[in-house]
């Protein structure tokens, strides 16, 4: 046969073929040429412009739709929609319609489920159950018949406010009547409250209807505890008709005085307006640890409706108020409802009753906490140049806070913007240079000073260069970094010959200038990896707010300053200096783990969480955040060494403890802090040896860890030692207490 011919009718017999079949088919080549072509044949179901689309196009559009859906991506769903439909209704409406009803309904999530698919020419209905999760009435399942058109060459959804909800129509919206439960309380560990649901009462008067305004005035300054002379004033230039607010009292006042205020109402004294308000400890205790509420800003509200809040509450701004916001907030209940376009009621769609909110119960002990706020307030009110300090008392056993005080400080109360004087109150309090909202025992950040030299002494010990016996003799000034950086100790002319434990005893700068020289010749890492070991760099997972503070390291130095790590970095790091910053919380948790044999727990302020809502009462237990890296024998040598600081005659801060029944443990720390007076610490633990209560109560091993921090306030061992000192005097019932050395006359 001719060859021609012969390609010829291959090339016929393919072209029938592809007509005919479904299958790929190969076509021969030249035989010159190695390839095979593979040839694909189209879909069995792409639409012939003559026939009907078929199912699958349909069904694939309307699963489109609901996919976008649960993206919540609206602008995909009127894509979708059959011209015809968007003929009827613009994007911006639909959009609108979906995010309002979503928004109304509280909707988290939206589930899809396809069900059935029928079509018929150019007509289909698709069958799909749709379940809205809301935050508010629980989940809301819809099974719904969507029907689907072939238009301009496309399958559209053919929609109506149906679709959204079977029971809405045109005109038709949802409208939900929240439920709220009262929020819980805050209470310390016995049960005694510290923020509270309660009710405020103003008091008012109207000028021209006094009668006995001498009456009036002096029970008025009772109850308000002010003098009459300023409630005069307040409506002295009032027209004799005008309403004005003289006050608020607590309904408990409101009660002690019920019989003596009953004739001046109506006689110059308007009737009480009573509301609901969070109220707090008269003397605002606790407040850094308890917190406050308020008006959720504008830029959040969103979020908290999304998470089932109306929006207007008030909510826990900071502390434990904000922390425990989802125990205290209870979980909101309400009826979702359709009503029709002049607000009448057509239907209920869902409906669930709220559950009631779980009260906090803390770790503290209000009387105690009381005590340590106010001898704090004490030492440094009554110091020279003092202003601003923390202390934190911590169980070394769980890592539960006993008591945390920040000075100066704030009562919560004011956050209440209702309150009468709330405006100028909250702007004396925000504009105080005392900075007295920070909670400067977990979020000020300060250089740690002698107390770092704990820290230093275990990275030495771990690094085999040291033993506790490793001697080094001390002469009062150290020029290892040069001539040109000549560094001094505390004590002018030296210590003389000393052992690394000893160091740690009589707080030896140039010795641990010294350690942490030669560390750093060994391993720049080791001292900063140790420091982190210890707690130090890092939160500590307390419930409130914290700073991190700051171990620096050579990654850090050269990302953060631009400058590569010098010998000195480490230098000044090994006595708390340079750029270490810490936190009196990571302080104090350092020390409990020393006492009680080598554990970091993660310091904690819930005690429990009250029952509510069918959940029993649930304790709140303890976690482990680390252990130190130090061995027992390691450990021993640092606590005979804390213990020497508080009792040999060499320690440094011996001469504050004596007389103290209670044995005591613990390290001084002088930080400098130029242009200022250098911060003063004392941080330690108690009892550091058996001790017999004053009750009779015999302790064999320690309980209490305590950190205090004084700014710019000197001398650890002159400052900070004697308000330790006055703190466990204080936990263990000691009377009399010693009083402050600056305060006697």
């Amino acid at each position: 046969m001719n060859t021609n011919r012969f390609f010829l009718l291959i090339i016929l017999l393919t072209v029938l073929m592809v007509a005919c079949s479904t299958d790929n088919i190969v076509v021969p080549q030249p035989q010159d040429s190695a390839e095979i072509v593979t040839l694909t044949p189209l879909p069995t179901n792409t639409p012939h412009p003559t026939e009907p689309p078929v199912k699958e196009d349909a069904g694939g559009i309307a699963r489109a739709f609901y996919r976008a859906w649960e993206g919540m991506d609206y602008l995909g769903m009127y894509s979708l929609l059959a011209p015809s439909s968007q003929a009827l209704v613009d994007v911006d409406s639909f959009v609108r319609l979906y995010e309002e009803t979503m928004a109304t309904a509280t909707v988290q999530r939206v589930h899809t489920q396809p069900l059935s698919l029928i079509q018929q020419g150019e007509t289909a209905e698709f069958g799909v159950r749709v379940t809205w999760e809301t935050a508010v009435v629980g989940p809301i399942t819809r099974d719904f018949t969507v029907p689907l058109k072939f238009e301009q060459n496309r399958w559209g959804i053919v929609w109506d406010e149906s679709l959204i909800l079977p029971e809405l129509a045109p005109g038709y919206r949802l409208y939900l009547d929240y439920r709220i439960p009262a929020r819980a309380n805050i209470y310390d560990k016995n049960g005694r409250a510290l923020a509270f649901q309660g009710n405020i009462i103003t008091l008012g008067v109207i000028p021209g209807k006094i009668q006995d305004e001498e009456g009036l005035l002096s029970l008025l300054s009772q109850m308000l505890n002010r003098p009459p002379e300023e409630i005069q004033a307040l409506y002295a230039s009032a027209l004799p008709d005008w309403y004005v607010p003289i006050g608020e009292v607590l309904e408990e006042t409101m009660q002690q005085y019920a019989t003596a205020i009953q004739p001046y109402i109506g006689n110059g004294l308007a009737i009480p307006q009573t509301r609901l308000s969070r109220l707090y400890t008269p003397e605002g205790i606790a407040a850094h640890i308890v917190g406050y509420t308020g008006f959720i800003p504008a830029e959040e509200v969103e979020a908290y409706k999304a998470q089932g809040y109306r929006g207007d509450e008030m909510v826990g701004r900071a502390g434990l108020e904000k922390w425990g916001e989802d125990y205290l907030n209870g979980e909101r209940g309400g009826t979702l409802t359709v009503v029709g376009p002049s607000g009448e009621y057509i239907t209920t769609v869902a409906e669930r009753e709220p559950k009631q909110a779980r009260s906090i119960y803390t770790t503290i002990d209000r009387d105690f906490q009381a005590a340590v706020e106010e001898a704090l307030a004490e030492a440094i009110n009554s110091h020279p140049v003092a202003q601003a300090g923390s202390i934190i008392v911590m169980d070394v056993n769980n890592g539960a806070i006993l008591a945390m005080a920040s000075y100066p400080t704030f009562n919560p109360v004011v956050f209440d913007t209702l309150r009468l004087d709330s405006a100028v109150e909250l702007g004396r309090l925000f504009n105080d240079p005392g900075r007295p909202l920070l909670n400067r025992a977990t979020q000020g950040a300060y250089p740690a000073g002698s107390v770092f030299k704990i820290v230093t002494m275990s990275a030495a010990l771990n690094s085999g260069l040291y033993t506790p016996d490793t001697l080094y003799t001390s002469t009062g000034s150290w020029n290892r970094l040069g001539d040109a950086f000549v560094k001094y100790d505390w004590l002018e002319g030296g210590h003389g010959t000393i052992s690394l434990k000893q160091a740690l005893v009589v707080s030896c700068n140039t010795c641990f200038y010294d350690v942490g020289y030669n560390l750093d010749e060994a391993d720049p890492e080791l001292l900063p990896n140790t420091a982190v070991q210890f707690g130090f760099g890092q939160p500590t997972g307390i419930q409130i707010e914290e700073a991190t503070g700051l171990i620096p390291n050579p990654e850090w130095k050269l990302a953060n300053i631009g400058e590569g790590w010098a010998r000195g970095d480490a230098v000044n790091m090994a006595i708390g200096q340079g750029f270490v910053q810490v936190t009196p919380l990571q302080v104090v948790d350092m020390m409990a783990a020393i006492a009680n044999g080598g554990t970091l727990y993660v310091p904690t302020l819930v005690d429990r969480i009250g029952a509510g809502a069918g959940i029993p009462e649930e304790p709140w237990p303890p976690q482990v955040r680390g252990e130190l890296p130090l061995s027992p024998e390691h450990l021993q040598v640092i606590r005979q060494s804390l213990w020497n600081v508080a009792n040999s005659e060499a320690g440094t801060a011996a001469y504050q403890f004596v007389g103290l029944p209670v044995p005591v443990a613990g390290k001084t720390g002088t930080a400098e802090a130029p242009p200022n007076d250098p911060h003063a610490w004392f941080a330690g633990y108690a009892p550091a040896a058996p001790y017999t209560t004053p009750t009779g109560e015999f302790i064999e091993s320690p309980q209490i860890a305590i950190v205090v921090m004084v700014e710019n306030a000197g001398e650890g061992s002159e400052v900070a030692a004697p308000v330790f000192r006055r703190i466990v005097e204080l936990y263990y019932g000691i009377r009399p207490l010693t009083p402050f050395p600056w305060s006697e006359p």
